[in-house]
């Protein structure tokens, strides 16, 4: 969430930044600050009620002394009533207070002023290109669900008899070369400095709401309503929750963390071409890429980041590009976000693989994540994330873009090691 004190002091310009990400809900602000003017006052209020209290009651000792022990019996009958009316002031701040927070988690964060103002998604601008796409007379590329289905290696028929669309099996090559690749992302950014991590699977509703999943994307996450959990949609929700609460020590940051989990996203709305074969799936592998950083190095890391997700394509040989989103197609929690897309040779698209993000203190300060600075002052962290790599579009664009007249799969030299072949055959 954002803070308050930068949501008092320029509400004009919070306004200004929520309609650039398409929130036209501005009425939010003043809300926000009429709840905060009122939970300010009642504190006022609180602090003023407790301080005459505890005078009051400091006469007590000194009248009963003095033998005036009636004086006595009416302040403290007084002071009685003070401590009523306390613990109902002491009310008032925790639901102002609750009421203040959850109008704020409504607010999105605001976008860094290098990302360009947007109306639709057209804005976003292509920032670094690698890699020369197949071009169209190359015919013969196949779009992977054709390639696949022949060879039997991805069954998406079964997978929805056993659950339901969008739930693939991966059979035989298919299966190895995704463990291959979900390998070999993990060793690479181990190399880079990231510390491996395995994860929950499932988080509660507090881990959710931290990482901004709620209240901006329930109708996206699967939830196990007997036990309140939901399904993670992506290894940032539980890495980054890891040190919610925590204050941390200033000389161990940066935290780099890779971490392999399986992620579940219901996809509401999705249809036509976008969700054939494996472009959108409800269950897919993913390798999630989490930093927690100073805050005065946050944008540095954003751009090593970037590159540690483009180092795994360009070594897949996967012609792509990156775009820097625009304000109108960036979400609702990040400051500033690039996407990286792969070409696909069969569909003729391109297919985004990665998202790389800075929050600031966005996500960190709704799950106070603090570092102590060497004044001993503490201060609210950020958080980056980025997918290093999402494995069903990666799968999708290998296959199109390395298979051969005869239906094989070459395999680039980067990866051989991991998978031990330099060919899958049909």
């Amino acid at each position: 969430m954002l803070d308050i004190q930068r949501i008092r002091q320029d509400p004009d310009g919070i306004k200004i930044g929520m309609k650039a990400k398409g929130e036209n809900e501005t009425g939010l602000v003043d809300l926000v600050l009429d709840t905060d003017d009122q939970w300010r006052k009642t504190v006022h209020k609180l602090d003023q009620l407790r301080n005459e209290s505890n005078t009051r009651a400091k006469q007590i000792g000194v009248l009963m002394g003095q033998g005036r022990k009636e004086e006595a019996q009416k302040v403290i009958r007084e002071t009685g009533e003070m401590k009523q009316e306390v613990k109902q002031l002491e009310e008032q701040v925790r639901e102002l207070q609750k009421k203040r927070d959850d109008l704020l988690l409504k607010i999105p964060n605001m976008a860094d002023g290098s990302v360009p103002v947007t109306q639709d998604p057209s804005g976003n601008e292509a920032v670094h290109t690698w890699g020369t796409p197949a071009h169209e007379k190359d015919s013969w590329h196949k779009p992977h669900w054709d390639l696949v289905s022949g060879g039997g290696w991805i069954d998406f028929e079964r997978g929805a008899k056993v659950t339901a669309a969008g739930f693939p099996f991966y059979i035989g090559p298919a299966a190895r070369l995704q463990r291959a690749l979900i390998q070999f992302f993990i060793d690479q950014a181990v190399e880079n400095g990231y510390v491996e991590m395995m994860a929950p699977f499932f988080v509660n509703e507090q881990s959710a709401r931290g990482t901004g999943q709620i209240p901006d994307k329930e109708d996206m996450m699967y939830v196990i309503p007997r036990d309140g959990y939901f399904a993670i949609p992506t290894a940032e929700v539980p890495v980054t929750n890891f040190h919610r609460d925590e204050v941390l020590r200033t000389d161990a940051l940066p935290f780099r963390y890779v971490c392999y989990t399986p992620c579940w996203r219901r996809e509401a709305g999705s249809h036509g071409s976008d969700v054939r074969g494996l472009n959108r799936l409800h269950q897919f592998d993913k390798v999630e890429l989490v930093k927690l950083v100073r805050p005065e190095t946050s944008y540095d890391e954003l751009e090593s980041l970037r590159r540690d997700a483009e180092k795994l394509l360009e070594a897949l040989e996967l012609p792509y590009r990156t775009l820097l989103m625009g304000t109108a197609d960036m979400g609702f929690t990040q400051s500033k976000k690039y996407d990286l897309e792969v070409w696909s040779p069969g569909q003729k698209k391109w297919l985004e693989v990665s998202s790389c993000s800075n929050f600031e203190d966005y996500q960190a300060r709704r799950m106070m994540i603090r570092h102590k600075k060497e004044d001993g002052k503490t201060e609210i962290v950020h958080t980056l994330n980025g997918s290093g790599l999402a494995l069903p579009r990666v799968m999708a664009a290998f296959l199109e873009t390395h298979q051969q007249q005869d239906g094989s799969v070459v395999i680039p030299e980067a990866l051989q090691p991991w998978i031990r072949t330099d060919k899958l055959e049909l």
